[in-house]
């Protein structure tokens, strides 16, 4: 499909499970298939993480 003026195609949203921090002072997540880990620690502030759905641009 053709876009004019350098426009991108628009970029599809999707429901994806993501680990997110669980501390108030931080907004730290990622996505669940990118940890090898089964309960992971947040990456910014090591602290616990819990899982949830996010609408997030989907991934090719």
């Amino acid at each position: 499909m053709a876009y004019f003026n350098n426009q991108k195609e628009p970029v599809k949203n999707v429901e994806t499970n993501v680990w997110s921090c669980v501390s108030d002072d931080c907004s730290g997540w990622m996505r669940e298939n990118y940890s090898f880990e089964k309960e992971p620690a947040c990456p910014i502030c090591q602290s616990e993480m819990e899982k949830e759905v996010r609408i997030v641009p989907e991934m090719k």
